[in-house]
């Protein structure tokens, strides 16, 4: 159905050294998120009290159907990776009140061991659950009563194919949309970032709305498997 999420499951602590983790699935796509606490900030948040959060994303060699170079192994990263963890950061950085995280960074890495579109709404989403998990960690060993975590947050993708609107796109479905979308969202339902792009077409403003209206629906399910994997 075109107003219908694929399979999603959030499996938490699954790894025994990270400070959270996560594994989560978006229908046939898999992405593993670790979170790792560092006790200092960057250089440029030092002595302001502040925390930082931060996020790596990349795709494993055989996360696609055809295997790709490890990025490392070119010596940089591509502009499309880049792009995506600068996404994930603010994103998780926007929920975080980070006077009271105090001067220490979290860091999440994102690997996508599978990937079948929305790789990077998969990051976010997954990736706010090690965020949650490794901030009770740190309130709980510096016995912090200060909230950390303001605001739940999740993301889908939403896209027009044929001049229809359609909910969390596969791959297939996405290299067929004539318009992509990305809809970062928290539980108050308030916007933390909309990125939309006619893939050589336009779209209207009944259009967009439509695609709105979806995401919003997408990622109160999304948040609703969150909360229940969490509280």
């Amino acid at each position: 159905m075109f107003n219908e999420m694929r399979s999603i499951s959030f499996e938490k602590d699954v790894n025994i050294h990270a400070d959270g983790s996560c594994l989560v699935k978006f229908g046939n796509t898999q992405v593993l998120c670790l979170a790792s606490i560092d006790e200092k900030v960057p250089h440029w948040l030092k002595n302001t009290g502040k925390g930082w959060i931060t996020a790596e994303y990349g795709m494993l060699p055989r996360s696609t159907n055809s295997r790709m170079d490890r990025e490392a192994t070119k010596g940089k990263q591509s502009g499309r990776t880049q792009e995506i963890q600068r996404l994930i950061g603010r994103s998780l950085r926007s929920i975080v009140n980070l006077s009271n995280l105090g001067e220490r960074q979290i860091k999440i890495d994102c690997d996508v061991i599978q990937a079948d579109g929305g790789t990077r709404t998969a990051s976010i989403s997954g990736g706010f659950v090690s965020l949650y998990l490794a901030i009770e960690k740190i309130k709980n060993n510096y016995n912090i009563q200060k909230p950390i975590i303001k605001n739940y947050i999740g993301a889908v993708s939403t896209g027009i194919i044929d001049n229809k609107p359609l909910l969390d796109l596969d791959y297939q479905e996405d290299s067929k949309a004539q318009v992509d979308a990305n809809f970062v969202i928290c539980d108050t339902g308030e916007i933390s970032e909309i990125q939309v792009t006619g893939e050589e077409f336009f779209f209207s403003d009944d259009q967009f709305h439509n695609m709105f209206s979806l995401a919003k629906k997408g990622i109160k399910e999304i948040i609703e498997l969150q909360k229940k994997v969490l509280l």
